[in-house]
């Protein structure tokens, strides 16, 4: 087994993850697209194939538990994290990964193309301007912004039972005082990643 494979197989064996071996060749495959488009397109300053799969990938996967319902965008979605891991291992969710810049969503169309996700939509434009008011379960978001600016422009897409699901390092303690709704804080252990991450929910309603 190369080494890729098994760094990633451990990983999801740590976070009690399921994935088929087609799961973890497209997984492996967005990877390797990562890498060749990173060349002229600088996706992601991560250049390591290892790195990316931990702090990636991996890093992407672990926040899986905690994502609810069956359409979900993903904004700021970069090079689309964690919009593409989560929609392999999540074939019955429809994901739409949102970016503002051009080159990340041209990329992230690419690799949608090439692995063949049908539960993925790709939209290049700003958050604030998507219009699809209440169509989403949850809205998705990775080193975006602060927790009451990415509250504040996402909301609307939101159904009412909706929730934002943000990807933070440590506990944001200064931007939760500034949420007035319910919320929840869970820490997310990523394997081979030696640095606090955590995941805050915060109902619409």
């Amino acid at each position: 087994m190369d080494k890729s494979r098994h760094i990633l197989q451990a990983g999801l064996e740590q976070l009690e993850l399921q994935a088929t071996q087609s799961q973890l060749d497209l997984l492996l495959a967005f990877v390797s697209l990562i890498e060749k488009w990173n060349k002229a397109y600088n996706l992601t300053a991560i250049r390591n194939r290892e790195e990316m799969l931990r702090l990636h990938i991996l890093d992407s996967l672990a926040i899986l538990p905690l994502v609810t319902g069956k359409k979900i965008i993903d904004v700021g979605t970069g090079a689309g994290l964690p919009g593409i891991p989560l929609a392999i291992l999540l074939p019955d969710v429809q994901f739409t990964l949102v970016d503002s810049n051009s080159k990340k969503t041209r990329f992230v169309q690419q690799a949608t193309l090439e692995l063949q996700l049908k539960n993925v939509t790709v939209v290049h434009g700003r958050i604030e301007n998507l219009g699809h008011e209440g169509e989403y379960d949850a809205v998705l978001s990775r080193a975006f912004a602060s927790l009451e600016d990415i509250m504040n422009m996402t909301e609307y897409l939101l159904q009412p039972e909706g929730v934002l699901i943000a990807m933070k390092g440590q506990q944001p303690e200064i931007e939760l005082k500034k949420i007035d709704r319910a919320y929840s804080i869970t820490p997310i252990v990523v394997p081979g990643v030696d640095a606090e991450r955590c995941v805050v929910r915060i109902n619409k309603t």
